[in-house]
């Protein structure tokens, strides 16, 4: 009877061993980016006119880097890998504009972005300065842009 704790403890003992010991093989599933991340959205500081620019180039990415709000959110990986968009909404006569990325799209073909723009809604408290709303967004792909 005691031979046979003696020999059982043994063997849960090695099996112990053995299992702490193995080999594991684990894979490594690279993290997926999401299509579209918004890098900055403000209420001033946009351009005069309503517009929308498509950043594509690694060398018009740059002048987004030397940007204080953006530089650490693009990297250098970034201006191989993704594009970038400017939504300007141009110039309004008081604040309480914006302007954000209502959907993006991804076809076998290209990228498409709908963009919405927000109004103040009537009666609300505003600033009565004039203000420029802009949003920067990356979108994680090199395919052709669309905006709507």
């Amino acid at each position: 009877m005691i031979k046979r704790l003696k020999m059982k403890k043994c063997i849960l003992v090695f099996v112990l061993i053995i299992s702490l010991f193995s080999c594991k093989t684990t894979t490594i599933v690279p993290e997926k980016k999401p299509l579209f991340e918004v890098l900055l959205e403000q209420n001033d500081g946009g351009g005069n006119i309503n517009f929308y620019e498509i950043l594509t180039e690694p060398k018009e990415i740059k002048m987004l880097q030397n940007d204080e709000k953006l530089k650490k959110r693009i990297s250098t990986d970034d201006l191989q890998q993704s594009n970038f968009v400017i939504l300007n909404m141009g110039e309004k006569p008081t604040g309480g504009y914006s302007i954000t990325v209502d959907s993006v799209t991804e076809t076998e073909n290209n990228i498409i972005i709908k963009v919405k723009e927000v109004n103040p809604e009537p009666g609300a408290m505003l600033t009565q300065s004039i203000s420029y709303p802009y949003t920067v967004i990356k979108i994680n792909s090199k395919k052709p842009i669309r905006v709507q």
